[in-house]
């Protein structure tokens, strides 16, 4: 006896085949598109695996790659184009599509998608897309950097400085301002943007009061950020920030007064200035005379300077009472100066070895308590004769 029967001219068997034919998927296992949804997270430079794979029979179509979802999406990876990063795990299957993003980057961050789509007669038709796969990109802060006041500030002055860092994430950092290894009290660092971002900047501020002895001081700002194995420092040198005036002071060898047509010299200390430029010159009365004899620029222990200069010149009798000037003009600022008079004594006239001078007896007559002296000396020689002459005649 048959098994089959025919039908129409075919026998069952046949039309069951002709059935399983006409329905999409039957006889086939059904088509899958297999992608985890975990959070990834890498740090920066990394390199990204992102794994996509499909299952079952799946329609002629490519596989492609993308960033973010919706009408903003970044094509990420397709069989055909350019993407200097992005390389395929397995080159030649028709299953797994996982790819990798070398020297991951913080742009890198975002939700990834794997979509399958199918061939048409004009675009290729999207028939279906992943979840999507958070990524996380972990980057570390740039190497601090601290910058200064525009022009150098004087001692007592209050300063600020800056330290600026960029390109972490995630946006939590701390920093701590330094002096000579002493922490500084400081306000909050900004951190931009203040919305969520795939990477961030931050700026911090702190203010110093400079002293005379910060030449040699430093200055650090230390962050922390969790992808740091060790906090990151930026220093910065306060002599660059630092201007100290020059202490004047002008004495004389020998001192004040002295005698007429003697060599006299007069010194200039400017001591204990920075930086080191400065020049002295002299006035003599408020005129620029010689430049005098300057000593080699010295270093003092604290990281200032000393510069000395002399000048020589001769007690003239034109010169007494003469000012002398020292002006210093130090890092462009305006002239600061000390002044020293020249005070010459007057010794008094030796007597002449030939008695008197017509000019000393001049003098002496001219005493109006000499003549009133030689007046009652005559009358009393008078008052005596007389009373003498009186006594006789008794």
């Amino acid at each position: 006896m048959a098994l089959s029967t025919p039908v129409s001219g075919l026998s069952l068997p046949w039309l069951v085949l002709l059935l399983l034919l006409e329905i999409p998927g039957a006889g086939a296992e059904e088509f899958q598109l297999l992608q985890p949804q975990d959070p990834v997270w890498v740090s920066a430079g990394e390199t990204l695996t992102l794994t996509c794979s499909v299952t079952g029979h799946a329609p002629p179509g490519a596989v492609k790659w993308f960033k973010a979802s919706g009408g903003g999406r970044q094509l990420v990876y397709a069989e055909r184009g350019s993407f200097p990063r992005v390389t395929r795990a397995v080159s030649v299957s028709d299953t797994d599509f996982t790819i990798r993003i070398s020297d991951t980057r913080p742009a890198d961050a975002g939700t990834y998608h794997c979509v399958k789509f199918k061939k048409g007669l004009g675009a290729d038709e999207e028939i279906r897309s992943g979840a999507g796969t958070a990524v996380t990109v972990s980057a570390s802060p740039s190497a601090p950097s601290v910058s200064g006041p525009p022009s150098r500030a004087e001692p007592d002055t209050s300063v600020t400085f800056t330290c600026t860092s960029g390109g972490f994430s995630p946006r939590d950092i701390t920093v701590t301002w330094l002096k000579n290894g002493t922490k500084l009290p400081a306000p909050q660092p900004r951190v931009l943007p203040e919305h969520e971002s795939v990477s961030y900047n931050m700026s911090s501020t702190v203010g110093v009061s400079l002293t005379r002895g910060d030449v040699r001081s430093q200055l650090t700002c230390q962050i922390k950020h969790s992808t740091l194995p060790a906090p990151l420092r930026g220093t910065y040198n306060l002599s660059d920030a630092l201007r100290v005036p020059p202490r004047l002071r002008v004495g004389t060898d020998p001192a004040a007064p002295v005698a007429l047509n003697e060599s006299v010299t007069f010194t200039c200390h400017a001591e204990g200035f920075y930086p080191k430029n400065a020049s002295l010159t002299w006035l003599e009365n408020g005129n620029e005379t010689n430049l005098g004899k300057s000593s080699p620029l010295a270093e003092n222990p604290d990281g200032t300077y000393t510069l000395q200069s002399s000048l020589e010149v001769k007690a003239t009798e034109q010169r007494n009472q003469s000012m002398f000037t020292c002006q210093v003009v130090h890092d462009s600022q305006p002239p600061a100066s000390a002044s020293q008079m020249l005070t010459i004594s007057q010794p008094p006239p030796e007597p002449s070895k030939d008695g008197p001078s017509p000019d000393g007896d001049q003098i002496l007559f001219s005493s109006s308590a000499l003549w009133i002296g030689l007046f009652l000396e005559k009358m009393l020689t008078a008052a005596f004769l007389l009373f003498l002459f009186l006594r006789s005649k008794e």
